[in-house]
């Protein structure tokens, strides 16, 4: 006859394995939720850079019988946007030094058919005559980015070309792009064919 185990063997060596199993089995359901969050951080990740890498750009120009600079004089009037801007209804140059220079902050308010905004842009680049360019934000700067851009060239003897464009970028343009196209630039067309107006209409 075989020996008889000793009593209380086999009930040990099941109590072993059945605290294992449901360990192994802990271990791995913790794991679903981490791998679960990264691809999700991923994909927010590789949505955002892709539509940084694929801006919806908006582009509307107007020729003006006038030299740059007459252009350039109205366009950085700011104080004066009110009397005839139908889209920035006001401007203003909010850093300590007033100037109109890269580095400094701007407050402008906008008008468009679903309601007014108001953004704090950074001017980027100000050359006279030439080009002036700011950044605006929404948000911490992934959700929307603005880059507008004034862009003055000549066209021919007593004309000048006034483009106006905006390089939108952010994880919230693409819902947005019907709106941009429909509603904002159509307000680029209106404010330069107003500027156009009024730069013609000033005294020479």
């Amino acid at each position: 006859m075989s020996p008889t185990p000793p009593t209380g063997t086999a009930p040990a060596m099941m109590s072993s394995a059945s605290v294992v199993a449901p360990a192994g089995k802990s271990r791995r359901r913790r794991k679903w939720p981490l791998l679960s969050a990264a691809a999700l951080v991923a994909a927010v990740g590789s949505y955002t850079l892709w539509t940084h890498t694929h801006p919806v750009r908006l582009t509307a120009s107007v020729e003006i019988k006038a030299e740059p600079e007459q252009v350039w004089r109205v366009l950085t009037d700011f104080s004066a946007y009110p009397q005839w801007n139908p889209f920035m209804t006001k401007a203003e140059i909010t850093s300590d030094d007033g100037r109109l220079r890269a580095g400094a902050r701007m407050r402008n308010r906008l008008e468009q058919p679903s309601g007014t905004s108001t953004f704090n842009p950074e001017v980027l680049v100000a050359r006279p005559g030439r080009e002036l360019r700011w950044l605006g934000k929404l948000g911490p700067g992934w959700l929307v980015d603005g880059e507008h851009r004034f862009l003055i060239e000549r066209a021919g003897p007593g004309i000048v070309r006034l483009t106006q464009s905006e390089s939108f970028s952010g994880a919230l343009v693409p819902i947005a792009e019907s709106k941009l196209r429909h509603e904002t630039l159509p307000q680029f067309r209106a404010m330069n064919t107003a500027l156009k107006k009024r730069v013609e209409s000033a005294p020479r």
